[in-house]
């Protein structure tokens, strides 16, 4: 009788879990087709780029940290970015703005940044433990493990729907124009995200919009001219390859 009562609990989780994830998503479906920008995409079935060391130290807690080893599925390699030209704000100003307060260049309809007592985020630093509140059933627990003057990164941690880090960072592109770009390597995170992450294309298309109008709002926050519309790659990365 134990038996069959677990499994009984499961199935209930389980399914109430992609009913949440369903609502959810219905609704951000609907406001992504009426915010839908224009994106240069592409997808490769390999990288011939090599990640960072993703089991090197980190600081704080390593039992909470969900390292993409632990992930299910092939290591993607994501990048978005956009180019401004003209800009008021330096590569260093615009990463001070984005830790001061991470919502002001956040689509919040899509995706808040919040501490863990549930304020929201605001001068962030090295050691900090975030949650992204996201459609669905899946938050996105975080740790600030890099800062440098035009970066910084993060990496997931226990219960975050991808296993991996993340890094945003400045820099100034071969013609000398000011580039924002946002750069993963991670895993799915768990069974259920894997299976509809691999399965149903709208939630890679949320997730590309997402970080494309995140592009798009520091490309503004800049002051500078947008030189094109947001990019985007995803590359399966094959060590044997």
């Amino acid at each position: 009788m134990a038996s069959t009562t677990h499994r009984s609990t499961v199935g209930a989780g389980t399914v109430g879990r992609l009913a949440h994830w369903g609502s959810d998503m219905a609704t951000t479906a609907v406001r992504y087709s009426m915010q839908r920008i224009p994106l240069y995409r592409r997808d490769r079935r390999s990288d011939e780029g090599e990640p960072p060391d993703l089991d090197r130290e980190l600081p704080g807690d390593p039992a909470t940290v969900q390292r993409a080893r632990e992930g299910l599925g092939p290591l993607f390699h994501r990048s978005y970015w956009i180019v401004v030209t003209d800009e008021v704000l330096t590569g260093e100003e615009l990463i001070n703005y984005i830790l001061e307060e991470p919502n002001r260049v956040t689509p919040t309809e899509m995706a808040r940044f919040e501490t863990l007592d549930g304020h929201p985020a605001r001068n962030v630093e090295v050691g900090d433990e975030l949650i992204v509140r996201l459609p669905g059933p899946w938050n996105g627990p975080v740790r600030v493990v890099e800062r440098t003057p035009t970066s910084f990164r993060f990496a997931t941690l226990r219960g975050h729907m991808e296993a991996g880090e993340i890094e945003f960072r400045t820099s100034t592109d071969p013609r000398g124009f000011l580039e924002f770009r946002i750069e993963s390597w991670a895993r799915s995170g768990d069974p259920l995200f894997h299976l509809l992450y691999e399965r149903l294309p709208i939630g890679r298309e949320l997730q590309q919009h997402m970080w494309s109008q995140f592009c798009r709002r520091v490309a503004a926050v800049s002051g500078g001219v947008r030189m094109s519309n947001p990019a985007c790659t995803t590359h399966r990365y094959d060590p044997t390859s």
